[in-house]
């Protein structure tokens, strides 16, 4: 009588285990960019704190505003120049619309868009 194997063999485990290993790898190299992205999303938020009551401030206040506290943050990018302050309604908004990339395998990349509207009131 033959004996017939139980269980899954190595290659079965390959096949199995790869996608999850593929999506592990992606969300660490995401994790970088989306750590940043919770950066701007804190400090345009602080900044509407801080600058919600004043009717006097200007756009160009604003940006060397966010230009200092990116660079006290370390975030490269985006840049002061990639985040706009409209006035709508009388009031402020800060516009973070941005898309970052990251290299996955070889010539793949991944790209997440980013969208944050933070109104100064």
């Amino acid at each position: 009588m033959r004996n017939r194997q139980k269980g899954v063999t190595f290659l079965g485990w390959m096949v199995l285990l790869l996608p999850f290993a593929i999506m592990l790898y992606a969300g660490i190299r995401l994790t970088p960019i989306y750590l940043t992205y919770t950066k701007v999303s804190r400090t345009l938020t602080q900044m509407s704190h801080e600058y919600g009551g004043d009717a006097q401030i200007t756009a160009v206040a604003l940006r060397v505003a966010l230009d200092k506290r990116l660079d006290i943050e370390g975030i490269d990018y985006p840049t002061a120049d990639n985040i706009t302050f409209v006035r709508e309604d009388g009031v402020w908004v800060g516009e973070a619309r941005y898309e970052d990339e990251v290299p996955l395998f070889g010539d793949l990349f991944l790209v997440v868009k980013f969208d944050k509207v933070v109104p100064f009131k």
